[in-house]
């Protein structure tokens, strides 16, 4: 069995490429989660960046600030859950090959 290593460093010039084509990609992509039945919504993309936050002016009482902290911090959570998993659906399957492709044990 002889080891390429030409090859091998193609395959992963390609491979760098692909994923940085895909994280391109997921810069692009928007996720939005909400809490308190959408009085919390926030928006973030597949590079896990919050790009924006909404309060339904209803979900602000002075006599509960920990309500709609709460409500906050539970849309922000879901939404960077939401774009990890859009995140590991772009790029899981480029990163799983990485193994056998290279002729590297796999992962």
């Amino acid at each position: 069995m002889s080891f390429d290593m030409n090859k091998m460093m193609k395959q992963v010039q390609q491979m760098q490429e692909q994923v940085a084509k895909a994280q391109a990609e997921l810069e692009q992509e928007t996720v939005e989660a909400s809490a308190g039945g959408g009085m919390v919504t926030v928006k973030a993309n597949g590079a896990m960046d919050i790009l924006e936050i909404k309060i339904d002016p209803k979900a602000i009482d002075p006599a509960d600030p920990e309500l709609l902290e709460d409500m906050v911090l539970a849309a922000v959570n879901e939404a960077t859950r939401s774009a990890q998993a859009l995140a590991q659906s772009k790029l899981g399957g480029m990163m799983g090959g990485l193994g056998g492709g290279l002729g590297l044990p796999g992962m």
